[in-house]
């Protein structure tokens, strides 16, 4: 739970009344009943989970800025801005720059009790950056760079400058069966579903909550 307790959001919105008073709204999210149809927490999960999120962040929304200062402490000595950027817009799914506690249920119900399927399309729609159906090559390399600024520079041993471009070459060798530049869903799913390793990888966060 450590994502809720370094939360912080946007500021309440300000607004001015038809009294002339100047007054805040803040964002109320819809009831718990909608969200334990919609994700796979109790509902006593998700009155944890909000109490959480609306104790760090009384307007209850959080902006891609916050979200990227939220997601730099994970990663205090790299640079996790274009990671986050990329998260903040996977997280959004209403595309309205702001990500809701709805939002946050929604795609943390997916990472962490999905299905194998829910949380392969997830990650296929984290990577397929304009939203168009297919992961092309330089999608892919800007998502390795990311997070090679993030924490190869870090790790141990150190990853090499030329290593987010062999990763996206393994990458398309690996998922881009008919070899036309792009990696579809249908790809995606398939090649994922034989590998060992991305199967575990998916069973990871099972029982994080």
């Amino acid at each position: 739970m450590a994502s809720i307790s370094l939360l912080r959001c946007s500021p309440p919105t300000l607004i001015i009344t038809e009294e002339g008073e100047l007054s805040t709204v803040c964002y109320r999210p819809e009831g718990l009943d909608s969200l334990v149809q919609q994700t796979n927490f109790s509902k006593k999960e998700l009155q944890v989970l909000y109490r959480g999120f609306k104790n760090e962040c009384p307007s209850g929304v959080v902006n891609e800025d916050m979200f990227k200062s939220i997601y730099s402490h994970f990663f205090p000595q790299g640079d996790s801005s274009m990671y986050a950027h990329f998260l903040f817009e996977a997280f959004d799914t209403h595309n309205n720059g702001l990500v809701s506690f709805e939002d946050f249920a929604v795609s943390l119900s997916i990472i962490l009790r999905g299905s194998i399927t829910d949380k392969l399309n997830w990650a296929f729609n984290l990577y397929d950056l304009n939203k168009d159906g297919c992961i092309t090559r330089e999608e892919m390399t800007d998502i390795m760079h990311s997070i090679y600024n993030m924490m190869g520079k870090h790790t141990y041993p150190s990853m090499r400058d030329s290593a987010p471009k062999e990763h996206v070459d393994s990458f398309f060798q690996k998922m881009d069966k008919n070899k036309d530049g792009v990696v579809t869903i249908e790809e995606f799913l398939e090649t994922c579903q034989k590998d060992e390793n991305i199967m575990h990888s998916m069973h990871l966060f099972d029982n994080v909550i």
